[in-house]
């Protein structure tokens, strides 16, 4: 089974753009786990244009009323955010490598060049029981010192998946299943989760052919195509894909 884990940044975006509190995320993250999720995710960049830094301990807050709904909170890890997701104690952090102007997440971890700081930072995480995914792209080049930098999970950067999907989806989907049976061989301890740019149309075929993904994060596609068919039919609809 494939975990739905939702994500409430473009419910954000919303919200701030009339500079009050409509929707509010509270009762938006409320309903859709009501709706089927099985998480929320939000990823609070440093000039808060979605999610608020504000936001994470309503969230939390929230998340403990249910006994297997999970908070991930993603992001570059500054001073800032690693102090905050310490305070506010996640179920999961997952770590990209964006630079702080960037518009969206578009690049997984150089696992080599970043070994030291990954280690760090891992490491102070892990010591506040909170668990750990780093963003990887589809390359066994940039994956070098993962049993050194010991997350608990890696999370698949789809962006090229989704973008070559309707071209030529077998070509399309083989660098990713190349990284997961290098994972499995190598790494067997570190689980794997999913995301960026999946949607309906994209996400089945990943899910048959990396079974073994954990979670699938996903915001802009379900909001959108909540427009057409209402949040809880959308929700109804990729549920129906991440159970299969």
């Amino acid at each position: 089974m494939t975990s739905l884990s939702i994500n409430l940044n473009k419910f954000a975006l919303i919200r701030n753009a009339r500079g009050a509190d409509l929707p509010n995320l509270f009762n938006i993250s409320k309903k859709c786990i009501e709706y089927g999720a099985d998480g929320i995710t939000v990823h609070p960049r440093p000039d808060e244009r979605h999610t608020k830094f504000s936001d994470l301990n309503i969230l939390k807050k929230l998340t403990n009323e249910y006994e297997k709904i999970e908070f991930n909170i993603e992001g570059y890890p500054s001073k800032r955010f690693i102090e905050k997701v310490i305070d506010v104690k996640p179920d999961q952090v997952t770590l990209v490598p964006d630079p702080p102007d960037a518009l969206t997440s578009s690049f997984g971890w150089d696992c080599e060049k970043n070994k030291d700081f990954l280690m760090d930072v891992i490491k102070r995480f892990k010591n506040n029981n909170i668990r750990v995914s780093i963003f990887i792209n589809p390359s066994i080049k940039t994956l070098s010192n993962l049993d050194l930098i010991k997350p608990d999970r890696v999370e698949l950067y789809t962006y090229d998946y989704a973008k070559n999907y309707h071209n030529d989806k077998v070509a399309a989907i083989g660098p990713y299943i190349q990284v997961t049976k290098y994972l499995e061989k190598e790494f067997p301890q570190i689980e794997l989760n999913a995301g960026h740019d999946l949607n309906l149309d994209n996400l089945d075929y990943i899910h048959k052919n990396i079974p073994t993904i954990k979670e699938v994060s996903i915001g802009h596609a379900l909001v959108c195509d909540s427009i057409d068919f209402g949040l809880k039919e959308t929700i109804k609809k990729y549920k129906q894909i991440t159970q299969r």
